[in-house]
């Protein structure tokens, strides 16, 4: 099981002193905590990608090429690299060069992005998200797995003896999530793909949540990768803690009701009951994130989102140490009792290799390290 933080990099206001901090100091809070991530022992920092204010991420293989030469161990992650918008080719190049650069340590979640107007800032219509996800990814994933490619389609122009370079560290190509909060279609190319799927469920009632997951899973055994429960499942979540939990709600409470994706809808209580937002103590996050596996299965990614709504840096990376020392310790031995031997851990190049190496195909290469 592995756990992490992911960022969506937003620049907000702080609404307990009215102070916004600037691009510059928002960029480099995102690295102090990666940086903070590793040193407390979280196993992933994602980052995601957004080409439009108040967010700063549009460059993610830029910030985790820094990163990676910063950290030992720390697995580097996209929580989206928009497969609509961006040229598939320059995908297959930009994370084959953060793998060489990293030791392996990438993967990277594909989805379509929130933002509508980003489609024709790229030449895209968002009318042909779904058709430009599929038909985008499936030339990727011949890129990363053909030294050279003849490809033609409806949305770019084609490919003739292509090789893209540099080829994925040691023939083995970074392993992918699938992100999807309402598109069958994407859960569904994920299973065909033997991939991953993740749902940020972060605005969702579990009932929403299940449904894409047990999709999901059906169509993985149904396209012979595995049994249904052996689906590589990540899932999102939000979290703030103190040790007293009516300190957790207090300190929160301005950051909740003055936040863009929060702000104006329904209160903190409600939003706590209804989706998977804990703001309590540290063992409050772990009852929580526990009843996780009850409804969706045992599942080997768990994301947090931490820094957001304008909460200042000291703030997260005192979050960071309550998550590394009391939350996740805790979470690894429960996740791990009863989890059945042959459901498998998260992919890593590690394990992705021995599978090459074993002969085992794709779908079977999500075994455990």
């Amino acid at each position: 099981m592995q756990f992490g933080i992911f960022s969506v990099s937003d620049v907000t206001t702080d609404p307990t002193t009215g102070r916004t901090p600037t691009e510059a100091e928002r960029v480099k809070a995102m690295v102090a905590i990666a940086l903070k991530a590793e040193e407390v022992g979280l196993d992933v920092f994602a980052t995601g990608e957004h080409h439009n204010p108040p967010f700063v991420a549009s460059s993610p293989t830029t910030m985790l090429g820094y990163i990676a030469a910063r950290t030992e161990k720390l697995i580097l992650s996209t929580s989206t690299t928009l497969i609509t918008t961006n040229d598939p080719v320059k995908i297959s190049e930009d994370f084959a060069m953060l793998q060489h650069l990293a030791d392996g340590r990438v993967d990277l979640m594909m989805g379509r992005g929130n933002t509508g107007p980003v489609y024709p800032w790229f030449g895209q219509d968002i009318r042909q998200g779904i058709p430009l996800a599929l038909e985008n990814y499936n030339l990727l994933h011949r890129l990363w797995r053909e030294d050279v490619v003849d490809w033609e389609g409806k949305f770019r122009t084609p490919l003739q003896g292509f090789t893209s370079t540099p080829r994925p560290l040691d023939g083995v190509p970074p392993f992918v999530w699938h992100g999807s909060i309402r598109s069958p279609e994407i859960a569904e190319q994920a299973a065909y793909y033997g991939d991953g799927f993740f749902h940020n469920n972060i605005f969702w009632p579990a009932t929403h949540t299940k449904k894409l997951i047990s999709l999901y899973r059906r169509r993985f055994e149904h396209y012979g990768h595995g049994k249904a429960d052996q689906a590589v499942v990540g899932l999102g979540g939000q979290v703030f803690m103190r040790k007293n939990s009516q300190d957790a709600v207090k300190e929160f409470r301005p950051y909740f009701d003055n936040a863009p994706v929060y702000g104006g809808g329904p209160s903190l209580e409600e939003f706590t009951r209804e989706t998977p937002l804990t703001v309590g103590s540290p063992q409050e996050v772990i009852d929580r994130t526990l009843t996780f596996r009850d409804s969706f299965g045992h599942y080997q990614r768990q994301l947090f989102l931490m820094d957001h709504a304008g909460l200042p840096l000291k703030t997260v990376l005192e979050q960071l140490d309550l998550l590394g020392e009391e939350v996740v310790p805790v979470l690894r031995k429960e996740f791990a009792a009863g989890r059945p031997a042959h459901v498998p851990d998260a992919p890593t190049h590690a394990s992705l290799l021995a599978a090459k190496g074993a002969g085992g195909d794709k779908g079977a290469q999500t075994g455990r390290a």
